[in-house]
């Protein structure tokens, strides 16, 4: 956990994705001109939007590979929890954003939005719901 205080609400990060079209775990793939990763990019400006914790939402197969590509970062930075989306009833891909969100539930302590892992949203729009 990290030394940064709590504030009302969480962000969660939809961030069990497949990336079958993509070919690999997206989520994990470095964007930025250090090798940032998008979840980073969001994580800093949930931070100073007032966000206090992440609430990561993955599947347990790809924990490992997650913690240590991103989780462990992220972490130094802000408070961290996990959510883990089990696809069951014999699929292969997660159910979807509803079930995503659902699968978080436990974790979320009060007020939340939630964003997707892959997609860049820019300051102002987490300052946006932050204020909202």
């Amino acid at each position: 956990m990290s030394s940064v205080a709590k504030t009302s609400y969480d962000l969660v990060i939809l961030a069990a994705g497949m990336g079958s079209r993509f070919g690999g775990l997206k989520q994990v793939q470095p964007v930025g001109p250090t090798g940032e990763l998008i979840i980073e990019y969001s994580a800093y400006d949930a931070l100073r939007a007032g966000f206090g914790r992440l609430v990561l939402v993955i599947r347990k197969d790809i924990e490992a590979a997650f913690r240590d590509a991103i989780g462990r970062r992220l972490e130094s930075r802000m408070d961290v929890s996990y959510a883990f989306q089990e696809t069951g009833a014999g699929r292969t891909k997660p159910w979807g954003t509803g079930h995503a969100v659902l699968a978080a539930a436990r974790a979320v302590d009060g007020p939340f939005a939630v964003a997707n892992a892959d997609d860049f949203y820019g300051s102002s729009s987490f300052a946006a719901v932050g204020a909202f």
